[in-house]
């Protein structure tokens, strides 16, 4: 564990000595103070709470949840909210950590209960084989980095599928009901119209996607974020890297996966928003494949970018992979 990290835990407890009662004062009629762990689950908890909750997110728009430290901001922040929303399936490695540390007494909402899981293959490990399918997770990337990036056996990224961030909803609902039930009611009215629109956006993927020949969809991105849009709208991806942006491919990894895109004549890699493009880049220049566009994996574009709602995200994910499949 290094020194910086053993100082930025050090600055933490310093400062929370001096913080406010972990015991948030919030009284009805105010907006609920509820901290979300990135900023998807931001957008996904404002879009059922509207003007009832006052929603700040810990690992922000273009921010990467997997190198996130936690500041003695962050810990002040969730000590005074009264909901936090995670995504859990052992996505956010650096959070129970945190909240011991703020001294969180507030109800927590784990996002993706209830979620039919995207299993990753038992005894993978190490192995960069690289043919990731629908049903092909790959690269289990269990390693904790003395930062709390820890992915288990499971795939965190279940926000890619739009069934699953249904399920997000009506889990953020009705855990927004508990924490204030004197609005349960509007709560679930929005949640509702909101299903809607993304049922909607769902089956229009589902279309789209079919469209294109099957031997077009294969995709090479940054890390392996993409499972569940794979295995929701029949893509295939082949990360670079594994489940963690953290980790690295070999130069054998990067040799098969050179003479993979040639002989698959895969035409087209995509860098991610999150994600030091310079590997793709790598990789464009060594087999000839065009760089297709920016994907949106584990974070929103800041305000007035392409992807900064989650709807917004799905749609220009869905553009970007559109275009150069279709044009391939």
């Amino acid at each position: 564990m290094s020194n910086f990290y053993l100082n930025r835990r050090a600055m933490l407890g310093l400062a929370l000595t001096s913080a406010l009662p972990a015991s948030a004062v919030w009284a009805a009629g105010q907006p609920l103070p509820v901290v979300a762990s990135f900023s998807i689950l931001q957008d996904l908890t404002l879009q059922v709470g509207g003007d009832l909750v006052s929603v700040s997110a810990l690992v922000g728009p273009d921010g990467d949840a997997h190198v996130f430290e936690p500041t003695p901001q962050q810990a002040r922040q969730l000590q005074q909210a009264k909901v936090l929303v995670s995504n859990g399936l052992d996505f956010e490695g650096w959070l129970p950590r945190l909240k011991k540390a703020a001294g969180f007494q507030g109800q927590e909402i784990i996002a993706s209960q209830g979620i039919a899981v995207r299993a990753l293959p038992k005894g993978q490990g190490h192995d960069h084989g690289h043919d990731h399918g629908a049903d092909k997770a790959g690269h289990d990337h269990a390693h904790d980095y003395g930062h709390g990036h820890h992915h288990g056996p499971n795939d965190p990224h279940a926000w890619q599928d739009v069934k699953n961030a249904i399920v997000y909803v009506r889990n953020i609902a009705k855990g927004l009901a508990t924490a204030d039930p004197a609005n349960a009611a509007r709560y679930d009215r929005q949640a509702t119209q909101y299903i809607a629109r993304l049922t909607a956006l769902d089956a229009s993927l589902r279309q789209r996607f079919a469209a294109v020949p099957a031997a077009r969809r294969t995709v090479v991105s940054t890390h392996d974020a993409f499972g569940y849009f794979a295995q929701a709208y029949g893509l295939r991806f082949v990360p670079v890297r594994g489940l963690s942006t953290e980790s690295e491919p070999s130069a054998r990894d990067m040799a098969a996966l050179v003479k993979q895109v040639r002989e698959e004549r895969i035409g087209a890699i995509f860098l991610e928003n999150i994600s030091d493009p310079r590997l793709l880049e790598q990789l464009s220049r060594e087999t000839g494949a065009a760089i297709g566009g920016r994907l949106y994996s584990d974070a929103l574009s800041p305000a007035g970018g392409p992807a900064a709602t989650y709807i917004d995200m799905v749609e220009a994910n869905a553009a970007t992979l559109l275009k150069a499949l279709q044009a391939g």
